[in-house]
């Protein structure tokens, strides 16, 4: 048997987040993965993938080209299913090997291998090939993350009846898809499918397009997503699936409707992956879906075994992993950790065009009873952003009306994922929207429509108080 001061259970974001900082500090770790290359589903089968196929997708397509000078660029006929995919293969094989040699250098040793406690300190680490292993440790820290929900109306086992994993091996484009779920996953792949030119059909049980979103921001992403060839059904679910042959799936709708498609994406949400751990032996409590239940520190109800990331539920983004897995080691090892997550969280969707906000959305403030002041500047207002062929954009900015604090910051358009920032930043400071008046920002940029928006609302008060 081999004692550590940590076991790390899931290699993915969360779990190599808190490796890392361990060995960094001079404890002896040990990292158990399902599989031989690190990442988790952060690199091998959701946000990496998915955002460098929508990437790949853009350039095939020359969907960011099409507004240039009245260009009309159509997808590139050579291009086939390896070239879709080759991009992402290799991004991923070179984060899988950085990651490889982060574990290297730092002396964490790593068992490729199943994990099963048999105590509350005691795990056994085991793999077809190499054998097993009886592993020790003082601290554990359970992070392996989730996997799709299948909900059992679909029949999976037959062909082209693909989850959020499982479509990254498809062997040719379908010219029909129906993408079943509207969450963040479901959108961001309907919308890289139909910039392929693939029929889309997205469904979605709510009447609301991500409703989390700002209402404004939600519509116009919706709007956005139907002009780009996307049929949108909402307010529906499916009640049936029926595969007949290779290249054909029948559904019938609750709402009487029928639909026959050549492939068909599940993105119904996901489940945590703790049913072989045995957690039972640990004394660790898990919920609904196998959600691990943690305190504010990421501590199970075994005060040595923490969890973080996916495995333990919302917000289940591989930023918010790392956070929760470097703080939840740094609690276990009294390395000055803080509490919970950063107060402010920015939510990035990779949809076409791109979504992003932090903060308050003006239905979360109407409900606080805030009184506050909006501030609007489209990409068209911007040089930046007619050179790049986005005029359909906007920056939205959500200021306290008594003393123009800044509330909420909400993006539409590509590179929204970036442009977040800088009001991110500026949120953390308590900044007002002076902050962006007296900035100088590069031109032709997109962070200047923080100042277009900014002096909006700068002149109504103005006006106002005269």
């Amino acid at each position: 048997m081999k004692t550590y001061d940590l076991i790390v259970i899931g290699g993915g974001p969360a779990g190599v987040s808190g490796a890392r900082l361990a060995a960094m500090h001079n404890k002896t770790v040990a990292l158990i993965n399902p599989d031989k290359e690190l990442g988790g589903a952060g690199v091998n089968t959701g946000t990496l993938p998915s955002k460098t196929l929508r990437e790949t997708a853009l350039a095939l397509s020359g969907a960011q080209a099409r507004n240039l000078l009245g260009l009309e660029i159509s997808l590139r006929r050579e291009a086939n299913v390896a070239d879709f995919l080759r991009h992402e293969q290799n991004v991923k094989a070179g984060f899988n090997t950085m990651l490889a040699q982060w574990t290297k250098s730092l002396n964490i040793d790593f068992f490729p291998g199943t994990a099963v406690f048999e105590n509350p300190h005691t795990l056994r680490a085991a793999n077809p090939a190499d054998g097993a292993w009886a592993l020790q440790g003082e601290k554990i820290l359970i992070a392996t993350g989730s996997s799709p929900f299948r909900p059992p109306l679909f029949p999976f086992d037959q062909p082209h009846i693909y989850d959020s994993d499982t479509i990254l091996s498809l062997d040719r484009l379908p010219r029909s898809l129906v993408v079943v779920g509207a969450g963040v996953i479901g959108s961001e792949y309907a919308c890289i499918f139909a910039a392929l030119g693939v029929e889309v059909h997205l469904i979605d049980g709510r009447n609301t397009l991500l409703p989390f979103l700002d209402a404004e921001v939600s519509s116009a992403l919706a709007a956005a997503m139907k002009r780009n060839g996307i049929c949108l059904h909402q307010n529906e679910r499916v009640q049936e699936c029926v595969a007949h042959g290779l290249n054909q799936i029948a559904l019938k709708l609750a709402s009487g409707g029928e639909l026959t498609v050549e492939a068909i994406l599940v993105a119904s949400g996901r489940k945590s992956n703790t049913a072989q751990l045995n957690l039972t032996a640990a004394g660790v409590v898990t919920g609904e879906r196998g959600l691990v239940q943690v305190d504010e520190h990421y501590r199970t109800s075994a005060p040595h075994i923490y969890a973080a990331g996916d495995v333990i539920g919302f917000s289940a983004l591989a930023s918010t992993s790392i956070e929760q897995g470097h703080r939840a080691v740094s609690h276990a090892f009294n390395l000055s950790a803080r509490a919970g997550l950063p107060k402010l969280l920015p939510t990035g969707i990779y949809t076409i065009p791109e979504v992003s906000m932090v903060g308050e959305t003006e239905e979360t403030l109407k409900k606080q009873g805030v009184d506050y002041v909006v501030g609007r500047a489209p990409y068209a207002n911007s040089i930046r952003g007619r050179i790049i062929g986005d005029t359909g954009g906007f920056v939205k900015l959500l200021f306290r009306r008594s003393d123009l604090k800044l509330l909420g910051v909400h993006v539409l358009g590509e590179h929204a994922t970036e442009l977040v920032h800088v009001g991110l930043m500026a949120m953390l400071t308590g900044a007002t929207a002076t902050i962006f008046d007296d900035a100088c920002f590069n031109m032709p940029t997109l962070s200047e429509l923080y100042k277009f928006a900014a002096r909006e609302v700068l002149v109504q008060q103005a006006i106002a108080k005269s």
